[in-house]
């Protein structure tokens, strides 16, 4: 069982996080005595070069690997020495959208969002598929909802990919690269949903990207460079 979130509490804090991959003479440090915090609602995004721990970082973050040195606590929870459950609990809490959409090719773009929500104690049938049409409608795909992926723009694929990640309404938007396959227009419009949607469901999303175009979406843009994080 996770522990309480206080209201004022950051829904990710971090503190003197480092990371290392390898072990003996090729053991090299990714992330150096990393702290953030980031609150309710807030949009950031995280640039650097290629290298820099942008993604492992993000990984860190949504439970995907596991805490070496320091503090990681994601809705109040230490993600350090966690147990399975704990971190699987986590995870659910989190919507993870990437730079590749990873739809399902037979699936219509509505059944790729209803995956999301056929979890333990889903909801009725006709609700998951209301639910599902909701949130494509939100992302501007009311009229797509049926279609296949193959038959999609890749502007629209990554729209639906956002919709997956957000139907379940989590408390956290992880979002690693999402616009990088992606025009201005459609990229710069991908992430103003994904951050509109955030924002009316109170969560905050954290999004890593090389993409200047979007860094007007941000209430705060951080840049990682050597393991290490500044503001810019």
């Amino acid at each position: 069982m996770g522990e309480a979130r206080t209201e004022m509490e950051p829904v990710v804090s971090i503190a003197n996080l480092s990371h290392f991959f390898g072990d003996g003479v090729g053991r090299k440090q990714i992330l150096h005595d990393l702290c953030l915090d980031i609150s309710g609602g807030e949009i950031v995004l995280l640039t650097g070069p290629s290298g820099s721990g942008k993604s492992t970082l993000l990984t860190l973050v949504g439970a995907l690997r596991t805490v070496q040195e320091g503090t990681v606590r994601v809705f109040g929870n230490e993600l350090r020495e966690a147990s399975v459950p704990l971190r699987r609990s986590v995870r659910r809490r989190i919507g993870y959208i990437f730079q590749e959409h990873n739809l399902l090719p037979f699936l219509s773009a509505r059944r790729n969002v209803e995956i999301a929500l056929q979890v333990e104690d889903a909801p009725p049938p006709s609700e998951v598929e209301r639910q599902a049409r909701a949130v494509l409608a939100a992302v501007g795909l009311a009229a797509e909802a049926d279609r296949l992926p193959a038959t999609l723009s890749g502007g629209e694929k990554q729209r639906v990919a956002i919709a997956r990640a957000l139907v379940h309404r989590p408390q956290l938007v992880l979002a690693d690269e999402p616009t990088a396959s992606l025009d201005r227009e459609n990229g710069h419009q991908c992430v103003e949903f994904m951050c509109r949607l955030a924002r009316d469901q109170g969560c905050p999303v954290f999004l890593v990207t090389h993409d200047s175009r979007i860094y007007d979406t941000a209430d705060r843009i951080l840049r990682i460079d050597d393991g290490r994080v500044l503001p810019m």
